[in-house]
């Protein structure tokens, strides 16, 4: 099993979108890469704390690769848009692919270099080590199964049949 963190705009869609892949263990919402311990939600939207929305996402590397993975991310955001995804607007929707070995972080930056060539605008994802990821609160946790009309900027039409549990 491996594990990594994605930010891909509000972090409700972002996991109910890879928790219908096969290959996918399990996931948590949270705060990923920012300026406090154990930040709050308040805190994201007020400003204070500068961590992504994030997800971590625990995968079988024998049934979906890292490779396909960032393939999914980028089936459903604007890669080019700095911190901003659907109507979501601030630095807490930045979009990353947060590594904590050095094998992850050569895929992503491959991938990311491949997938450069077919924008005209620089791709804006962060790719950096991971330095911290603090879970969300209770009520984020799989928001959008308990709440099957909350919003969501995430297609999820887009995992084909094959792919989906």
């Amino acid at each position: 099993m491996k594990r990594i963190v994605l930010a891909g705009g509000c972090f409700w869609g972002v996991e109910a979108y890879y928790k219908r892949l096969k290959g996918i263990i399990n996931t948590n919402v949270g705060y990923a890469n920012g300026n406090t311990v154990n930040p709050t939600y308040e805190q994201l939207i007020n400003k204070v704390a500068t961590h992504a929305e994030a997800v971590e996402i625990y995968y079988d590397e024998k049934v979906i690769s890292l490779r396909k993975i960032l393939e999914h991310l980028f089936r459903f955001i604007d890669p080019t848009s700095l911190n901003k995804q659907g109507g979501d607007i601030g630095i807490q929707y930045r979009t990353g692919v947060y590594y904590q070995t050095e094998e992850d972080k050569i895929i992503i930056q491959e991938f990311i270099d491949e997938r450069q060539k077919q924008y005209h605008n620089s791709i804006r994802v962060e790719v950096l080590k991971e330095e911290n990821f603090y879970l969300a609160e209770d009520y984020h946790q799989d928001y959008l199964d308990k709440n099957p009309y909350g919003y969501c900027h995430v297609n999820f039409n887009l995992i084909k049949k094959e792919e989906a549990k």
